[in-house]
């Protein structure tokens, strides 16, 4: 089927909410407590997304993936000091400033996610490209997401042996990539 990749708008913002806790939910639902879905988590998404669409940045990009009107996918990419206080959340990249040390690329991919139903369409791929490019950068992908580590090392991301988990979400092993 085919896909656009475009910026995201302001009224794009209770969509991409709602995809980002879907999309939490195929990936991650075995490895989270049951109430970690609940209805204040779906709110601070809601409020998240709104301040991120409605108070843009230079420095951060975001790209939707949209199907039939639908948004399927969603990139996130800003300057890697910004993470804690921008992302803010449990799902997001944790802040280099809880390593501390100084992050080893100035750009971060905070988030990139597409529903399961559209895996291997390249709309990952298609996101990705749209957001980040391919120069340098950093990620944190879950040690326990294969098929994200398969993504990221196509794309010449290696990790570089920092990890660390959650306390929300203590079966998540955080583990930080390169390029």
């Amino acid at each position: 089927m085919p896909f656009t990749i475009r910026a995201p708008r302001p009224s794009d913002a209770s969509q991409i909410a709602e995809l980002h806790v879907a999309t939490w939910k195929e990936a991650y639902a075995h490895l989270l407590p049951e109430d970690y879905f609940s209805p204040e988590y779906v709110a601070r998404r809601h409020r998240m997304w709104a301040h991120v669409l409605t108070h843009p940045r230079d420095d951060m990009t975001v790209r939707v993936a949209e199907i039939d009107g639908a948004i399927v996918g969603f990139a996130w990419v800003g300057p890697s000091e910004a993470v804690q206080s921008q992302a803010g959340q449990a799902e997001a990249a944790p802040g280099e400033e809880a390593l501390g040390e100084a992050p080893p690329r100035e750009r971060t991919l905070y988030a990139i996610y597409v529903l399961a139903a559209h895996y291997g369409a390249g709309i990952g791929q298609a996101l990705l490209d749209g957001a980040l490019g391919s120069g340098p950068a950093m990620l944190w992908v879950a040690k326990q997401n294969p098929r994200a580590i398969a993504f990221y090392l196509r794309n010449r991301f290696r990790f570089d042996g920092v990890e660390q988990i959650d306390p929300h979400a203590p079966l998540i092993t955080d583990a930080r990539m390169v390029r």
